[in-house]
């Protein structure tokens, strides 16, 4: 089972609390960065919480959630080793794994439902990197973050 960081802003907040109980009953650990309420609050510093927590090894993957989950994928990915990915479809979230070694999913909570949610966490989390051509882009996309 895996270990998953969780992030979100006030409008992720209710779905956060959702996917956290449903990914602990299919036996995964989860450490909850916040927020803990729907109160309005800026997302940055929860969703690079979880970002970090997944570049020092202390979860395997992470989950970013907000309204449209674009300002959160956008902070989690300011943290360097983060590969964050905004998947609103299985399709993506597959894809987001397998071809690009995505290690933190972003959400938008106010883009699907709670089942499809749901579907996409199962998604990326079953995703497997394939490797091959595609590391040499993930490397590639690792050398950018040298040069800044």
């Amino acid at each position: 089972m895996a270990t998953i960081s969780f992030g979100c802003d006030h409008a992720g907040f209710e779905l956060k609390q959702h996917l956290i109980a449903y990914v602990e009953a299919s036996g995964h650990h989860v450490i909850d960065h916040g927020t803990h309420s729907t109160d309005s609050v800026d997302y940055p510093g929860f969703c690079s919480a979880a970002g970090r927590s997944v570049r020092d090894g202390e979860a395997d993957v992470g989950i970013v959630l907000g309204g449209s989950g674009q300002g959160e994928q956008l902070a989690a990915n300011k943290v360097r080793g983060v590969r964050a990915a905004l998947c609103n479809c299985l399709y993506t979230a597959r894809m987001a794994r397998q071809h690009n070694d995505a290690n933190v999913l972003s959400i938008g909570a106010r883009v699907v439902g709670v089942g499809l949610a749901e579907e996409i966490v199962d998604t990326f989390l079953s995703a497997e990197f394939e490797g091959g051509r595609h590391a040499r882009r993930v490397d590639q996309l690792t050398a950018l973050e040298e040069e800044f």
